[in-house]
């Protein structure tokens, strides 16, 4: 057997002070998480991030810049996930229709809220990424490089 990580983009978006989240159903739990999602075949981790916060949230993303690339092995299930998290800005709101089936709900939610349930968290990931945000972490998105 090949060893494969699974590539996964995420939108970390600030308004008005507070972050964009999503509920979802997670293995039998409702976990809390950014619009997040797997990389498809032939499509670049920038269309990924878009694609999904759209699905995900029914808001249009633009991304500005990579927070950071997380890597996480789930524990008793032995996969690992490999998270590129990129900050940006909602340019509006095209659906407010059904979401991915697995979403609950979206809100938004201030650092306080996001620290003290960060038991609902979807993984470690989540936090990691809105402590690298907040420390002003932010690698140009000319970092990224796509070959046909």
């Amino acid at each position: 057997m090949v060893w494969r990580p699974n590539v996964t983009v995420a939108a970390v978006v600030e308004k008005n002070g507070k972050f964009l989240m999503v509920e979802e159903s997670s293995q039998g739990s409702i976990v809390l998480n950014q619009p997040a999602g797997h990389l498809e075949a032939d499509e670049s981790l920038l269309d990924a991030v878009v694609r999904e916060t759209l699905e995900e949230t029914g808001w249009c993303f633009r991304p500005d810049a990579l927070v950071g690339i997380y890597r996480w092995v789930r524990p008793r299930r032995n996969i690992t996930f490999l998270r590129f998290a990129f900050s940006g800005e909602l340019t509006g709101q095209e659906s407010d229709g059904p979401l991915d089936d697995a979403i609950l709900g979206t809100r938004f939610m201030d650092t306080d809220e996001l620290k003290t349930t960060r038991e609902q968290h979807r993984s470690p990931q989540v936090l990691a990424c809105l402590e690298d945000y907040l420390a002003g972490q932010r690698i140009p998105l000319s970092c990224l490089r796509d070959f046909p």
